[in-house]
Parts: structure tokens; C-alpha cells; sequence
């Protein structure tokens, strides 16, 4: 009894432990598991991958969509970023994919006039006015748009395209994530972690509200539908799934995070994870 009080408490449930681990499988099987095993990198806030200086606003949007939609695998889907202002309808295409929907091998086109209903999709993905839905304006293209209040805060910017990504990629999955159609939400902000954005996702789960109108602009911030709590836990299952090694992260995560991520590693590794993260890898096919 007394050796309770020395017991460290988990970072999670067990429950919620084991949802992350069932989405993740369901994500290697039907989201290109491929990809994450040769391509997917860790994706962090540092000018190696995103470089550059651009004179506008739109050039920087432009600039880091274009590198987050490589990062993510999807340069073979139609997408175009358009200007806020020359954003259109919020209806999205129904397209037509390959059992590839990540690399170079994906083939994904518009499939006709057809569209789906895009409500769920935008409200989970976009907050409402953060940032502009898809449309058919141009019937070869998904025309997906941004927030400009985000320029001033990048990781944010990062974190909504990431976010747009992974709704097409959840939505035009062949079968619904663990939970079904309930934690769609969830599993949009899985898959972005799933993709490699764990890092960012994490640094921009939570936004102080308070303090100076300068300190936090809330309009550029995103919306989230995981924890912090369980956005770095997913964060530290993708490291292990890439070996990727806990020095490598710690310095790009907000101060709060850092115990936060050690001690999800540390439960990982307690929970017989090593042998769970080697039966996800063998779901690669």
C-alpha cells in the first residue's frame, strides 16, 4: 500500500491509450502505412523545412501550404490555395482515389459534379471562420484558403493546413476510424500527428487567452479537438513507431510540454510498447 504512493501516474488512460493505438493501426491500413515507414519525417518549427523569405502575405501562405502538402504525402491531389478573398463555395468534390491516397503512386482526381455534404467537415476542421472550405468553382481542384491573422503566428498556419489535410484524408478513408463517425474529430488531429506534425499540433493545442492583445491573437488560433495531454501522446507513439529519439523533439516543444512528452515516453515504453509498436509496423504492407 505504501508503494502506491511512489507509483508515477500514467500520462493516459489506459482507454485513451488504447484508442490512439486502434486509430493509428486503422491509419497504417487505410492511410498508407507505406508512407509513414519511407517518407514521413518529423515535422518541426525550424527554418530546415520551412525556409525562405516571401514579400507578402499570400507568398507565405503559398510557401508553407506548398511544403506542408509534400510533408503530408498528398502532391498528387488536386488542391489549389486560394486568397480568402477569392475563396468561393464550401462544398467539397467527390473524388475519385486510388487504394493510395498518400505518395507518389497516389492517383486522386475530381470524380464529377457530385459533391458531399460538407457541414461536419467544415465545422471540424476549419473552426468556422478560421479558415475557407473546398469548393468546385474549378472543377479539377480543391480550392482550400487560410487565415491571414496566422501569418504572425507560423505554427498555427502549419497546424490548420495540417489540419485541412487530414480531413480529406479521414473523409475519403474506405472505412470510418475506431469510434465511428463520433470521433471523426479526434481522428482528424490524429492523423495530422500520424503525418508527422505532432510537434506543431502539440505547440498549438492550447492558447492562453489571457494577458495583452499582443501576447495572443485568438482569431489566428486554431481549433482543437484533442487534448494537449493526448496530442503529445501521439506525438510520442509516432516517435516511437520512427525510432525517433526524445532529444530530437524536446528542444521544439512549448516549456509545458517537455514533462508532458517524457512522461508519455515513459508510459509507452512501461505499457509493453515496443512489441505493440512492432505488431502496428507489421500492418505495412
Amino acid at each position: 500500500m505504501i508503494l502506491d504512493l511512489f507509483k508515477t501516474k500514467p500520462v493516459i488512460e489506459d482507454s485513451v491509450h488504447n484508442w490512439i493505438a486502434d486509430t493509428y493501426a486503422w491509419a497504417i491500413t487505410h492511410l498508407n502505412g507505406d508512407f509513414l515507414k519511407n517518407d514521413s519525417q518529423l515535422i518541426l518549427p525550424s527554418n530546415k523545412f520551412y525556409p525562405g523569405r516571401v514579400s507578402s502575405v499570400h507568398e507565405m501562405a503559398q510557401q508553407v501550404f506548398s511544403q506542408t502538402v509534400k510533408y503530408a504525402g498528398m502532391e498528387n491531389w488536386p488542391l489549389v490555395l486560394v486568397e480568402p478573398h477569392k475563396a468561393s463555395t464550401n462544398e467539397i468534390p467527390k473524388l475519385s482515389t486510388s487504394r493510395l491516397l498518400r505518395g507518389a503512386s497516389a492517383n486522386i482526381t475530381i470524380a464529377n459534379e457530385n459533391t458531399y455534404d460538407s457541414g461536419n467537415l467544415a465545422e471540424v476542421s476549419y473552426g468556422g471562420e478560421s479558415i475557407t472550405r473546398g469548393n468546385i468553382a474549378n472543377k479539377n481542384l480543391i480550392e482550400i484558403s487560410y487565415n491571414p491573422a496566422q501569418v504572425n503566428q507560423p505554427q498555427d498556419l502549419v497546424s490548420s493546413f495540417a489540419q485541412i489535410l487530414a480531413s480529406l484524408l479521414v473523409y475519403h478513408s474506405p472505412q470510418l476510424p475506431p469510434g465511428g463517425k463520433d470521433y471523426i474529430p479526434q481522428t482528424i488531429d490524429l492523423v495530422a500527428c500520424f503525418m508527422g506534425f505532432g510537434v506543431i499540433f502539440s505547440n498549438t493545442a492550447f492558447q492562453f487567452k489571457g494577458g495583452c492583445g499582443s501576447c495572443n491573437n485568438r482569431q489566428a488560433n486554431r481549433q482543437s479537438t484533442l487534448t494537449e495531454l493526448e496530442t503529445v501522446y501521439c506525438l510520442a507513439m509516432f516517435c516511437q513507431l520512427k525510432d525517433i529519439n526524445k532529444s530530437d523533439v524536446l528542444p521544439h516543444l512549448k516549456g509545458h510540454l517537455k514533462s508532458l512528452f517524457k512522461g508519455a515516453v515513459k508510459q509507452l515504453n512501461q505499457q509493453n510498447s515496443e512489441l505493440e509498436a512492432s505488431a502496428l509496423l507489421s500492418l505495412i504492407k
